[in-house]
This record gives structure tokens, sequence and C-alpha cells, in this order.
């Protein structure tokens, strides 16, 4: 693989953009929520867990991203894409094995916090999620070719998640993950529908039926404006059900940052090279949301709001 050291800005700029760090949030922002959630109901974090968890779970993120780029190499549905990993260093099996590399690592993380706690139902949990992680791109599933790549991303980073990092804490489930979770997983889910503005034409010629491929991008921009604002509306109502505290309306805070991506994908949703950075307000809107959503859980303790 090239070094940095010898790149020009072009190149360490595609680097950069293959390398994807602001997506890592979404690794972090469910670790965060979920702790957060638990400690509003046990009053305390054990913090060797959270930390395990939470360098486990950026590793099998960085699993997740170099995988997609060997499996997307493997379809051609990426030769125009310039930040490919896989395209940058020429040498899709290398990538492919260092992919692996880190979700064994990761796993073994995971395997690590279950031998600790006595309990398996974390590794059966995260097992499942890697599983429908790998059924997005992988073969013979590709299940994002058919659409459903906002379903099972849903499911991984929210459910599936927030239920992981809070029975670490726990050691049991609660129904009031229910708001967290859909919270969690609405955010998650946006960063990838954003995602597929901008790449029209590469998934048509590869056979991929994304989202925004059946609905169009006008329809598309709808789609994601009903997003945003359900992220929101369902705050209020599991605030109103009792299942999250009154502060989670905290995440009202970031509320600016979600009519900026709405305006701004209803005005270049059609226009390839602009609607290209809505994915990037859609992260900073999942990391904003997701941390005011923790903080609300954290303060309702100290001020005895109960869940």
């Amino acid at each position: 693989m090239t070094s940095t050291s010898t790149l020009n800005p072009a190149q360490k700029q595609l680097w950069l953009a293959a390398l994807k760090p602001p997506m890592y949030s979404v690794a972090v922002i469910p670790i965060f929520v979920g702790t957060a959630t638990a400690f509003a109901q046990i009053d305390r974090v054990d913090w060797p867990i959270f930390g395990i968890f939470l360098i486990s779970a950026i590793v099998i993120i960085a699993w997740l991203n170099l995988s997609n780029d060997v499996f997307d190499a493997d379809t051609g549905i990426d030769k125009n894409k310039a930040h490919s990993i896989v395209n940058l260093t020429g040498n899709r099996l290398l990538i492919f094995w260092i992919s692996n590399l880190f979700l064994v690592l990761g796993l073994l993380g995971i395997i690590s916090i279950s031998w600790f706690e006595r309990d398996f139902t974390v590794l059966k949990i995260m097992v499942l999620a890697c599983l429908l992680g790998y059924s997005y791109q992988g073969p013979p599933f590709r299940l994002g070719y058919q659409g459903l790549g906002e379903v099972i991303c849903f499911i991984t980073f929210g459910p599936l998640a927030i239920a992981a990092v809070y029975y670490s804490q726990v050691q049991g489930f609660d129904f009031s993950l229910l708001a967290p979770a859909v919270m969690v997983g609405i955010s998650t889910s946006l960063i990838l529908f954003c995602s597929h503005f901008h790449q029209v034409e590469d998934d048509l010629a590869a056979g991929k039926r994304s989202p925004i491929v059946r609905l169009g991008t006008a329809r598309g921009s709808t789609v994601l404006t009903l997003g945003v604002v359900s992220l929101y509306v369902l705050t209020v109502i599991f605030v109103l059900w009792g299942i999250a505290p009154w502060l989670s309306l905290l995440i009202f805070l970031s509320l600016p940052l979600g009519i900026k991506l709405i305006n701004y994908v209803k005005q270049y949703h059609d226009q390839p090279t602009p609607i290209s950075s809505c994915k990037f307000i859609a992260v900073r809107l999942h990391f904003l949301s997701g941390i005011l959503l923790a903080i609300g859980y954290i303060f309702s303790v100290y001020f005895k709001i109960p869940i």
C-alpha cells in the first residue's frame, strides 16, 4: 500500500474519502446511547465493558467498510469510484484479508465481554448484527442491491446494537429500549439513504435497485424529509408514551441540522456532484442527535426524572 507521506494533496483527499473517518460515528453513537440508556436505569457504568465495546464496534465498522469496497469491486459498481480502497491499492485480495482481520479482532473483543460476564447473549446479538451487515453487500445475498440496505441498517445499528450495549451493562432487557433503538436506527439509515442520490447511473448499470433508483431522486427527497421529521415526531411520542425521559427532547437542538439536510436534498437531489455531500450532513445529524439523546438519558438520572 502507498505511504501517505509520498502522496500529493489530491491523493491524500482520495485516501481520506476511502477510509471514511466520519462514518465511524455509526459505531460510536450506539455505544454511547446504549450505555446512557443503561445508566438511566442502574445509575452506574461498567467502564471497562464500555471501552472494549467501543473499540470492538469501531473495528467491526472498519471490517464493514473495507469488505463492502471489496464486494462492490466484484460487481463493478465502483469502477468509476476513485476513492474506493480497492481501486486505490489495486489489491483486492489484500483488502479482503485486512477486512477479515478487523472482523476477527472486533469479535474477539465481544467474546471477551461475554467471557467476563459468563453470559454469551451479547455475542449472539453481535454475531447476528455482523451476519446482517455481511448480507448487505456480501455474496450470495447482496440484499443492498435489492434496496434492503436501509432496513438492514435500521435493524443492525438500532435494535440490535442498542440491545447488545444495554445488555452488556445491565444483563437484561427493558421495553424502554424501543425508544433509543428506533431513534438511532432512523438516524443511521438516513446516512445510507443519502449515499444513494449521487450514484443512480452507476447503480443502474450494476443492477443495484437502491431506494433512489426505485423512487427517483425527487420522490427520494420527499422520503428523506419524512425520515428526518419522524426522528423528532417519534421522540415526542416516546416521551408522551412514557418510555423515554423528558430530557430526550434535547434532540430538538439538532433540528436546525435536520432542516438543513432536508433543504439541501430538495435543492440538489438531481445533481450528482453537489448532492454527494448530503451524506456528510446526515452524518453530522446522526452524531449530534445521538449525543443529545445520550445526554438526555444521563441528565434524567441527576434530575431524578424517571423513564
